[in-house]
């Protein structure tokens, strides 16, 4: 069973991010704040979810939760500041959009780019730790997995409906004959060096 709070604060925000690996499409933050002693015996890291799971609990997770956000920073963006600034900017934006202003964050993750003055800790592997991170993690997936399947009606030779962007074979073979779009992150291998001599 994962753990319900950290601090001891009511408003603990769970803040994580899900897209940092891909190669196109944004990366993609979620900020959720759950009620005092929130249990829930199925949520977990959003990875270790079957689809349809990860969508019930969406449902879950917004009605239950006391205020959750999301925050994107675009591929532009992530070429511009690289990834890891890019990430910041998306869980900064989510936590921009809450409607209750948190006591305290716990981030996914190893480092995190402070955020105004709230005191906050990063939790390695956080996701399947503390509920407020794992449905964190899951507003986030659903969220930029919705975004990737209404991005491949319009450019279908890369099959994001599927891989969502991460550099699958699919993806590379669509890259190779079809070329990057807007949403690919030009500052990224698009293509392993032996496959552009082709």
């Amino acid at each position: 069973m994962l753990l319900p709070n950290h601090s001891g604060y009511t408003l603990e925000a769970g803040v994580d991010e899900v897209g940092r690996g891909c190669l196109a499409g944004p990366v993609v933050a979620a900020a959720v704040i759950l009620p005092p002693n929130y249990k829930h015996p199925l949520l977990n890291d959003s990875k270790k979810l079957t689809k349809k799971l990860r969508e019930q609990l969406r449902g879950e997770i917004t009605r239950d939760a006391v205020c959750w956000a999301i925050g994107e920073a675009s591929p532009e963006e992530i070429d511009k500041i690289n990834i890891l600034n890019a990430t910041y900017l998306a869980m900064h934006r989510a936590l921009d959009a809450l409607l209750q202003q948190p006591e305290y964050l716990l981030v996914d993750g190893n480092r995190f780019k402070p955020y105004q003055d709230l005191p906050y800790s990063c939790m390695v592997k956080g996701d399947g730790r503390f509920l407020s991170i794992a449905a964190a993690s899951v507003l986030a997936k659903t969220h930029r997995d919705e975004l990737m399947c209404r991005l491949a009606g319009a450019h279908p030779y890369y099959g994001w409906e599927q891989n969502a962007g991460y550099p699958t074979k699919a993806h590379r073979a669509g890259i190779a004959s079809h070329g990057p779009t807007v949403h690919h992150r030009k500052s990224f291998t698009l293509l392993p060096r032996q496959l552009e001599l082709l």
